[in-house]
């Protein structure tokens, strides 16, 4: 199994239990914002009502999750909400892929019990 593909199901497993979230690749399934907060949510469920959030509200899903990333797990910011907003309903698989890369990153050190991709 790639990093990739590992990477993706580890997305899919913690995003699974989630309403409106079916992640399946590091583009699309990204493009509304709440993939990135269901991941969040999964670790650090008091920073937000999931089940208050609408895939019509792509900025503010966005800039929520990134914020909360940032301020719970010290995930650096590198994507862009403006960016994410530009690049519509196809926003691009590398700068997603990096920043779940960090972000995991950043929650392995959080929560040593969670495994990533490589750790089935």
């Amino acid at each position: 199994m790639s990093a990739k593909e590992g990477l993706l199901l580890w997305c899919q497993r913690k995003t699974s239990p989630y309403k409106n979230v079916n992640v399946q690749n590091f583009h699309t399934s990204f493009k509304d914002g709440l993939a990135f907060c269901a991941l969040i949510h999964h670790f650090f469920p008091d920073a937000f009502d999931f089940n208050s959030l609408s895939s019509t509200n792509r900025k503010e899903n966005f800039e929520l999750a990134f914020r909360t990333a940032e301020e719970r797990a010290g995930v650096p910011r590198l994507l862009d909400v403006s960016d994410m907003i530009l690049m519509g309903n196809t926003p691009d698989y590398k700068c997603i892929f990096t920043y779940l890369n960090s972000f995991l990153a950043k929650v392995k050190d959080l929560h040593p019990t969670t495994k990533g991709p490589e750790h089935h």
